[in-house]
């Protein structure tokens, strides 16, 4: 059977809607942390050495919730319909940003990041899944990396769009103009069909207990590659969070190189993601843990190039990040796509759960505040320093894991094929 057959009706547009889902949820993640400077000044008194911690909160109300509904929103996209989830998801999330703008103190902007959080957290698990079912093995790689991209280019729109319409309109229209195009998108998530899962399938999965999910984490590529990717989540979320802050110590002009980083990271981001996908997916006849060697080496090839960035004056800075950038998002697709190859398919949206669950408790949930605080109480380039210690780890968490990968991805293969 050749490797086209197998693509499953359907495949291609989901793709597309997923991709465009995708996008707007990174749009919305990163016009808080753009706007991060604008809202602590709004809510905060100048020179408050505890306002960088408190602001950092924000990303945890968020992360929180999203960690935290993820299992069990994965729980029912593995016994429901994956696309409704997935639509009410998306409703609430885009409804809830839209209240963002609307909040008129600090503990209500809070409460609305809770509520995208949950959100989120009912489309993280679903999404991946939906596509690891419409595309065979072969392929994975690439179309998780493709839907992937919008990591990148969701980063690089946020940061433009909070830039430019804070500058122009105030931080809060930001949150208002992404209301429209997520309801959208949600509703037409109500007119697809999971025609992928039969009943089957369903009742295999219906089957499955709290014993079958924490078998999971028995699977030592799954361990491997989520405490990397808790790492590599710890490094990048923070440093995009704090990006703001950085550029500002660094006395670039707030609106312009906001732009300037959101062009960077869109085009450094974009072209990586793909070509991550792409190698480790030519790599793997060849190389069976290429999944893991593309991310690994990408990481620690990151390193040395970002602290040049911190130190080199601009605009030479911007070169330095462009390729520490591009370095870092070559595990976008690769990591994703050896989440879905090493487990079964009746506990895999639960499987990208857990690693959802995982990665944010020991990510960006740490991230957020302590680099705050340490750029509060020292300077936001020392905090950077620290964030490249943690790149570092994650490379080799990652690189030591490629013993296991081969072996977990045939065990699946095999189930699959009995």
């Amino acid at each position: 059977m050749s490797d086209q057959s197998k693509i499953r009706r359907g495949a291609w547009s989901a793709l597309v809607l997923l991709l465009g889902i995708n996008l707007f949820n990174y749009i919305d993640r990163q016009v808080l942390a753009a706007l991060e400077p604008e809202i602590r000044a709004t809510f905060f008194a100048p020179n408050d050495p505890n306002a960088m911690t408190a602001t950092g909160l924000l990303g945890d109300a968020f992360l929180v919730t999203y960690m935290v509904a993820a299992p069990l929103l994965g729980w029912l996209a593995d016994r429901f319909s994956r696309w409704l989830i997935v639509g009410c998801a998306v409703a609430l999330w885009s409804l809830a940003s839209g209240a963002t703008g609307l909040a008129g103190s600090f503990a209500i902007l809070i409460g609305t990041r809770i509520l995208v959080g949950v959100g989120e957290g009912g489309y993280g698990p679903a999404a991946p899944t939906i596509l690891a079912d419409l595309f065979p093995i072969e392929r994975r790689g690439r179309i998780l990396a493709a839907f992937c991209a919008a990591i990148p280019v969701g980063s690089a729109l946020g940061y433009v769009l909070g830039g430019q319409i804070g500058a122009h309109y105030g931080w809060r229209w930001a949150f208002y103009l992404v209301v429209p195009p997520g309801l959208v998108l949600a509703l037409l998530c109500f007119f697809r069909r999971d025609s992928e899962r039969t009943p089957e399938k369903m009742q295999a999965a219906s089957r499955k207990g709290v014993r079958d999910y924490l078998a999971i984490f028995r699977i030592r590529s799954f361990a491997f590659n989520t405490l990397a990717q808790a790492a590599m989540t710890f490094a990048v979320a923070g440093l995009g969070f704090w990006i703001a802050e950085y550029l500002r110590f660094r006395d670039q002009p707030a609106a312009s190189a906001k732009t300037i980083f959101g062009l960077v990271v869109v085009v450094a981001g974009l072209a990586s993601t793909l070509i991550g996908g792409w190698l480790a997916d030519k790599l793997r006849p060849r190389f069976p843990a290429a999944d893991f060697l593309v991310s690994g080496g990408g990481m620690i090839l990151a390193c040395p190039i970002f602290v040049a960035a911190l130190y080199l004056p601009f605009p030479s800075a911007w070169i330095a990040m462009f390729i520490a950038i591009f370095c870092l998002f070559l595990n976008t697709g690769p990591s994703n796509t050896a989440i879905a190859n090493v487990s079964d398919p009746s506990v895999r949206a639960m499987a990208f759960a857990l690693n959802i669950f995982v990665i944010h408790v020991l990510g960006d949930l740490l991230a957020f505040p302590s680099i705050g605080f340490v750029g509060g109480h020292s300077n936001i380039r020392i905090a950077f320093l620290f964030v490249t210690g943690i790149m570092f780890l994650s490379g080799i968490i990652w690189l030591s894991g490629m013993k296991y990968l081969p072996a977990d991805t045939a065990a699946v293969e095999r189930r699959s094929l009995s």
